[in-house]
């Protein structure tokens, strides 16, 4: 029986590391690795607009993120991939062979996102709830989705209680046990 090639769905809440351990595990089973997150983003540098600009067009114009989901549910029907993105699981659920959703406690993210954007605590958690309201109305109004249910997913992980090499761990055992269990080729 031949093995079908390994797709997988990464979900999360903003700065819970989705990016780190999406990449992580594309580069442990040689996987590709699209992140939604970095198609808005550069979707956003194309129009011109700062990506909070681009979230609060995206609440009026539902072919922006329809657009960018179009591009990853083709990349995870070709298999072989990590699609990683706040609707990921959601959107490519049916093709996705593991799906794995991030989560932190508020505080953590935005301490997190302060650091990596260079912003103030108080500027990072501001643009973090503004995020997650506009993709929990957008989730909703486009497709129905409740980005509050996370009964789809196989794996969550809150990364504020073990650090990073400990995830990673964690992270390797799982994905073994599923690339043995259902046959598949990482």
């Amino acid at each position: 029986m031949s093995k079908k090639k390994l797709t997988v769905a990464i979900s999360g809440q903003p700065a819970s590391g989705k990016t780190t351990y999406a990449k992580f595990i594309a580069h442990k089973y040689n996987l590709r690795y699209v992140s939604s997150g970095q198609l808005f983003r550069e979707y956003a540098r194309e129009k011109g607009l700062s990506l909070l600009e681009l979230h609060k067009l995206a609440e009026k114009d539902p072919s922006i993120d329809r657009e960018i989901d179009e591009r990853a549910l083709e990349e995870a029907k070709k298999g072989g991939v990590v699609i990683e993105g706040h609707l990921a699981a959601w959107i490519v659920k049916d093709f996705a062979n593991v799906k794995i959703f991030f989560k932190a406690p508020l505080q953590v993210r935005s301490r997190r996102l302060a650091e990596r954007d260079r912003k103030t605590l108080d500027e990072a958690a501001r643009e973090i709830l503004f995020r997650e309201r506009s993709n929990r109305e957008r989730a909703k109004k486009y497709y129905g989705i409740d980005l509050d249910d996370w009964s789809i997913f196989d794996l969550i992980i809150d990364t504020s209680v073990l650090n990073i090499e400990d995830i990673k761990a964690i992270l390797t055992v799982f994905m073994e046990r599923i690339i043995r269990r259902k046959n598949l080729q990482g």
